[in-house]
């Protein structure tokens, strides 16, 4: 038996192309790995749940490993339909559970699937987690599982339960009484008969497109952002909706339209909620953001007199602090998003609920509240990422040859800090900063920036693909 390097866990399970690398024989080789460390945390009358999304196979790859934890000997409980992760990590702690397998590629196309592990805490599992199965993998078969037992393997519905936990973080009958009209966009994700059914349940009028399963989301990819919101943006001008919701593959990002039909970048919403938290549940606590997410939520901290922890990209980071202390909002710039007392995993679904609920209370339009809270975070910004596919080695050496020599200005703005927390982030003079790091899900060098000036945003990313040009010795890159 080789063992294939190919499987590499990264900031959120291990992904890859359907039938290339993610095939039937490394599923049973990743569950298999994933047993191994079950046994030295949990005896076998813990459950192993096992959850997946609306792709391609994912259903068949969730079955598969349902039958290997079965001969392995663990009671598996296998959910009745596709589901969002944040509701098999919900399950995952309130079951008694081994933890549970979610069979997803998130936001990645039709292409991928994915497979993640969730701790029985409900949250992303940790880097020593991970490690410990990749480990694993240098010793285990991937041969197909022999028989099926299937006095083992029962179904099971997080739907009821899940839905009831959120209605807790919300004021039910304030969003009812404000008679709200809003336009969903499932994005042919796990999210409907969720998302849709909670806000039928606060008494909103709904609009629902793209409720349908479709393994080729459309012809696109299931990422609530940019041109996969078109057609959500139209809806809501036509309809006259408050706002536009919208979930990733597995529902655990949030994508959101406002009334004039503008998207949001996650970093507003971040923002948005967080005042909304404070100003009208009255909560308090910590925030969290990833290297790559704004810095205004530094400024809305220092206002509110809060504490503020910056962590690597990646929600299992978020998650742990969530763990460690009080969190208010741990948020990142990619659309994940949990709350004090949630669970500490991303949940697009609350995620939409909240916004939702900031506009009950306030009866103004999203966009006038998105303008207000940006005035009191410290202004405008601008945000911009550049997705360079470069070969890993490449991409490595990049990176130390920045690491070693970090340039002493960008756009003729002087460097005033570089931070090495999570690839390398460059302060500079201006406010502005960029970040430096390779995808954690795709063969990409992610180039980050933020600026308060639109006319640089241009201008630094231009000098920043002119350094990696530079510095790759490579023709010029689209």
């Amino acid at each position: 038996m080789t063992y294939s390097k190919s499987i590499v866990f990264g900031t959120d399970g291990w992904r890859g192309i359907i039938a290339a690398d993610f095939t039937v024989a490394n599923v049973c080789r990743v569950t298999r790995a994933i047993a191994g460390y079950l046994e030295t945390v949990y005896s076998q009358d813990h459950p192993v749940l096992i959850g997946y999304d609306t792709r391609f196979l994912a259903d068949q790859f969730a079955a598969t490993a349902a039958a290997v934890l079965a001969e392995l000997g663990w009671q598996v409980k296998i959910a009745q339909r596709d589901c969002p992760t944040p509701a098999l990590a919900y399950s995952a702690c309130t079951m008694n559970s081994a933890g549970a397998l979610m069979f997803t590629a998130s936001h990645n196309p039709a292409a991928y699937c994915g497979i993640k592990y969730i701790p029985d805490y409900g949250g992303p599992a940790t880097t020593a987690i991970t490690d410990g199965i990749t480990a694993n993998l240098e010793r285990v078969s991937d041969a197909l599982p022999q028989g099926l037992p299937t006095t083992r393997i029962s179904s099971f519905n997080p739907q009821p339960a899940y839905l009831q936990y959120l209605y807790t973080f919300l004021d039910i009958p304030r969003i009812r009484s404000a008679g709200l009209k809003v336009t969903y966009d499932a994005l042919y994700s796990c999210s409907r008969g969720y998302l849709d059914e909670a806000l039928h349940y606060c008494g909103c009028t709904v609009e629902s497109i793209h409720t349908e399963r479709d393994v080729l989301f459309g012809g696109g990819a299931p990422e609530p952002t940019g041109q996969q919101l078109t057609e959500l943006r139209q809806r809501v001008l036509a309809s006259q909706a408050v706002v536009g919701l919208a979930t990733d593959g597995d529902s655990d990002r949030f994508g959101i339209v406002d009334e004039l039909g503008n998207i949001l970048p996650a970093n507003l919403v971040l923002l948005l909620l967080t005042r909304h938290l404070v100003k009208h549940q009255g909560k308090t606590g910590a925030i969290v953001r990833t290297v790559a997410t704004t810095s205004l939520l530094d400024n809305l901290a220092a206002s509110y007199g809060l504490p503020l922890y910056e962590t690597p990209v990646g929600f299992k980071y978020i998650g742990e602090k969530m763990r460690q202390h009080t969190v208010l909002i741990g948020g990142e710039e990619s659309g994940g998003m949990s709350i004090l007392g949630h669970i500490p995993e991303k949940d697009g679904i609350l995620a939409n609920l909240l916004v939702v609920e900031a506009i009950a209370w306030e009866q103004r339009p999203l966009s006038q509240l998105i303008t207000e809270v940006l005035a009191e975070a410290g202004g405008t910004i601008y945000t911009y990422r550049l997705d360079l596919a470069l070969p890993a080695m490449e991409q490595r050496h990049l990176l130390e040859a920045v690491c070693q020599q970090p340039p002493t200005q960008v756009a003729n703005l002087a460097v005033k800090q570089v931070s090495y927390l999570d690839g390398v982030k460059l302060y500079l003079e201006d406010g502005s900063w960029v970040l430096l790091r390779p995808s954690g899900t795709e063969p990409l060098l992610r180039v980050s920036l933020e600026t308060r000036s639109a006319a640089q945003v241009s201008v630094i990313a231009g000098a920043m693909q002119r350094m990696i040009e530079t510095l790759t010795l490579a023709t010029p890159l689209a």
